[in-house]
């Protein structure tokens, strides 16, 4: 699949320069979601990212997004600021120099300034997943804010807190360590 995607990439890039495109032209490669880990054959691995595909977790979660776009310094730049699906919206109006549209992307921000000088365009996101998905996962929602996220389970309630700064793998729950935080940021999950 890597390879095919790779190949896949490289024609729609080879046909933008051949049509004398590619310095008018925006390419946007993403996911919607991490890969697969559901443990079978089919599964892929996503560590040190936990879970994947369904969940609330970092592995189901956090994805690729490379955009290439005119005006971006030579040789790129890399940004470790978080950005969502919603902000593609806001970023492609800017970038084609059209006027915003919040009533349209009323959770979407754009990073046309994060794209071309590296600027952070947020520091906050939220999900929502009211459903049972396949992979076992359960109703819930999360808020990530900083280096902090925080996840809540809807069947009862709980949540779980994680520094993702020293835990990527979202392998230890601070919620009781850190009450305060834990409460400011379901506080602002249960307000947006």
């Amino acid at each position: 699949m890597v390879e095919s995607m790779d190949n896949g990439v490289g024609l729609a890039l080879g046909a933008l320069e051949r049509a004398g495109l590619s310095d008018k032209a925006v390419v946007i490669f993403t996911s919607d979601n991490g890969g697969v880990s559901s443990g079978d054959a089919f599964a892929t691995s996503n560590l040190p990212l936990r879970a994947g595909k369904g969940w609330l977790y970092e592995g189901g979660i956090r994805a690729p997004l490379i955009v290439r776009t005119p005006g971006v310094p030579a040789g790129g730049l890399v940004s470790d600021h978080p950005a969502s699906s919603t902000d593609l919206y806001p970023t492609l109006l800017a970038l084609a120099g059209l006027p915003a549209r919040p009533e349209q992307h009323v959770d979407g921000v754009s990073l046309a300034a994060a794209l071309t000088a590296g600027e952070a365009a947020r520091d906050t996101l939220y999900w929502h997943f009211p459903h049972y998905h396949g992979s076992g996962n359960r109703p819930g929602g999360a808020i990530r804010a900083g280096n902090f996220k925080l996840v809540e389970w809807f069947e009862d309630g709980s949540v779980e807190l994680y520094d993702l700064a020293t835990d990527l793998s979202e392998d230890h729950d601070l919620a009781t360590e850190r009450p305060e935080d834990t409460q400011r940021l379901q506080d602002r999950l249960h307000a947006w």
